[in-house]
């Protein structure tokens, strides 16, 4: 488990949720990802949360409702309103990490799982905001079903999304793209996961392009600014170097998950 503090602004905004969450008697709430793994950038990193609400309040419209008020009442502070992202859980849904569960993402309720990489995480290096700890609740993934999802997400919807040469101008794209591919060959090749920032750092001996990778690590663990905009870029940049960095990132991008997948699929 993770023993270091998030910073002050991060830790009011938890309490503020936690609080504001006490209504519905969750069993349980969690964070993962960066704030888990011990990679958060204040301002940038998502606050990525799970919470586990008893099987009585189920996840119906009453909740939604209430989840819904609750989300848009954070919205005064900019670190909940474009970063901090919660799914809903019931125990009867922990078990099949299929089920799409109810997530406040990007300022909208929708459904999305918990995969099996988002729970390895929880069990890995998980932080207990409230109640229970993932593993008295939570179904752990065994090494297999991990790599098959893994393997799964490389192919089935990173690899086409390379043919979508548009969105590669966003910098998130870039970012989101570049990193988990290094974290899925990790995961592949050692059965463990690593920090993005790690993920960062390994980028350069897999063949990505180096000016892409110290552009993503100017934005993401630089002084540009203290917030990385929606489209992952927290100042103008240059459009021809938007460009050159898109198509870099494909060429790079496309044939290492194709090795890849020919490797372990």
């Amino acid at each position: 488990m993770p023993s270091s503090s998030p910073p002050a602004r991060t830790t009011a905004l938890l309490d503020r949720f936690v609080a504001a969450l006490a209504p519905l008697d969750p069993l349980a709430v969690w964070a993962h990802g960066s704030l888990g793994g011990g990679d958060y950038q204040e301002g940038r990193s998502d606050l990525d949360l799970v919470a586990v609400l008893p099987a009585a309040s189920g996840t119906g419209k009453g909740v939604a409702r209430a989840v819904v008020t609750l989300h848009r009442a954070l919205r005064d502070d900019p670190l909940a309103a474009g970063l901090l992202h919660c799914s809903y859980l019931v125990p009867g849904t922990l078990d099949d990490p299929e089920h799409r569960h109810p997530t406040w993402a990007h300022g909208h309720l929708l459904r999305r799982p918990v995969t099996p990489v988002t729970r390895r995480e929880l069990h890995t290096h998980g932080r207990v905001l409230r109640g229970m700890p993932p593993g008295a609740l939570l179904p752990d993934v065994d090494d297999e079903r991990l790599a098959s999802f893994v393997v799964r997400d490389q192919r089935d919807f990173w690899r086409p999304a390379v043919r979508r040469r548009r969105r590669w101008r966003q910098g998130i794209w870039v970012d989101l793209g570049l990193l988990t591919h290094a974290r899925a060959v990790v995961t592949l090749r050692e059965g463990r996961l690593i920090t993005k920032g790690e993920a960062l750092d390994l980028l350069p001996s897999l063949g990505a392009p180096v000016s892409v990778v110290e552009d993503v690590r100017a934005r993401r663990y630089g002084a540009r600014g203290p917030a990385v905009s929606h489209d992952g870029d927290d100042a103008p940049i240059d459009d021809s170097w938007r460009v050159r960095r898109a198509e870099l990132t494909r060429a790079y991008l496309g044939p290492a998950i194709d090795r890849l997948v020919r490797a372990y699929g």
